[in-house]
């Protein structure tokens, strides 16, 4: 029993006793009674631990093939708990160039200033002995995370052997999968130490919840990452633990829907004569397509591609009835964002396109109508659309670097 559907259900399946509800509904409570004989064992305080914690960490352990998991209130502070737990005062952490850009930022303010030695790598560097060289300088202990497929590139690190490369140093190598998911990657299971992810995106899925987790493959890295979440309080409220829980059953329908959507768009896209710059890492042509092919079952619900500007792209999205004009991705619908508005180093008129559930023949067509309506709208006035429609190297393609 493997299929993605049948993980996700069997994650959150619920033993209960004859009469008792199939399915756990949210536990509110923030304190609990305690016991004379004042055991640490059970719960005393929300913030320390819960219930609806435990089902959530149980079925996402289980998703990402972790020894545990533990939640907290958005991906973003999976990342930072994990980084503040896991780099040592006077350590090394590598960061990536060409990620989720507020990564970076954290790493720049918060950490560098504590004493910490920042690197930016961009996924080529990962590959190219760049990151091995700075392990090498850096000594044990070190810390390194990698993000693949890349946010907003979908770039792919080559995770065996980045854990090669970390595993030979002592570096321990964190993993974001929030773009590819457990269900379209696992990398605990290709030697990561750690997945980060946020929930927020594909599992949860209907665009209605924050929230993050840290899956570790170790449990003695649990401790510092307890201890690191109950002192900053980034913590999971109990409506959003089990709404999270619940919309965890159907994220494997969900997620291949997306997935074979983004597939059919990219290809559609591809041949389109509105758009340049194409990617997709499940299109065999893509850069990306050899590494992700090797470490991913399903590649993620995220296209993108280039119109020739920002007016573009706006009308682009006036013109599509199933497209919503929202940043963050994997939700139900279908969404786009200007990624350059945010500050990534892309071109103004780069699109990264969440492909939602709707039917595929219905998304290709309303694409397909609304870019010949944004290319007529800016062939009337006088603007000219870009006819070339080939993808360009690695070498070409605008690096993402951290906004200043």
């Amino acid at each position: 029993m493997t299929g993605d559907s049948t993980r996700c259900v069997k994650a959150v399946a619920h033993e209960g006793v004859p009469g008792s509800p199939l399915q756990a509904g949210p536990v509110f409570a923030a304190p609990y009674l305690l016991g004379e004989d004042e055991r640490d064992d059970v719960d005393t305080y929300a913030r320390a631990s819960n219930p609806g914690w435990r089902a959530l960490e149980s079925a996402l352990a289980e998703l990402e093939h972790a020894s545990a998991a533990r939640v907290v209130g958005s991906g973003m502070s999976a990342i930072t708990v994990a980084l503040r737990s896991l780099v040592a005062p006077g350590g090394t952490v590598v960061v990536p160039s060409d990620g989720y850009y507020q990564v970076r930022k954290f790493a720049t303010e918060y950490l560098a200033p504590h004493g910490i030695d920042v690197h930016e790598l961009s996924v080529a560097e990962f590959g190219d002995g760049s990151l091995q060289r700075v392990l090498d300088g850096a000594g044990r202990g070190a810390v390194v995370l990698a993000e693949t497929p890349s946010n907003p590139g979908l770039d792919t690190v080559d995770l065996r052997e980045t854990a090669q490369s970390c595993r030979r140093t002592g570096a321990l190598l964190l993993v974001d999968n929030t773009t590819a998911t457990p269900l379209g990657q696992l990398p605990l299971d290709l030697g990561a130490d750690v997945v980060v992810a946020s929930g927020t995106k594909s599992l949860s899925g209907h665009s209605d919840l924050l929230f993050g987790y840290i899956a570790v493959a170790d449990p003695d890295l649990l401790p510092a990452i307890d201890r690191e979440r109950l002192l900053s309080g980034t913590v999971l409220g109990p409506f959003e633990t089990w709404l999270a829980h619940r919309s965890l059953g159907t994220a494997g329908l969900r997620f291949e829907r997306q997935c074979a959507n983004a597939l059919a768009v990219a290809g559609m896209l591809l041949e389109h004569p509105a758009v340049t710059d194409v990617r997709y890492p499940g299109l065999p042509g893509d850069p990306a397509h050899a590494v992700a092919a090797g470490q991913m079952s399903r590649f993620g619900p995220l296209v993108t591609f280039r119109l020739p500007g920002r007016d573009e792209v706006h009308r682009f999205v006036r013109a599509a009835a199933l497209v919503a004009p929202a940043t963050s991705f994997g939700g139900i619908h279908t969404t786009a964002d200007r990624r350059a508005r945010w500050g990534d180093a892309v071109p103004e008129g780069f699109v990264r396109l969440s492909c939602g559930i709707e039917d595929t023949a219905d998304l290709l067509a309303d694409l397909d109508a609304a870019l010949k309506e944004t290319e007529s709208a800016g062939t009337q006035q006088g603007v000219r659309s870009h006819p070339c429609r080939t993808r360009p190297s690695r070498g070409d393609r605008h690096p993402v670097r951290f906004d200043t």
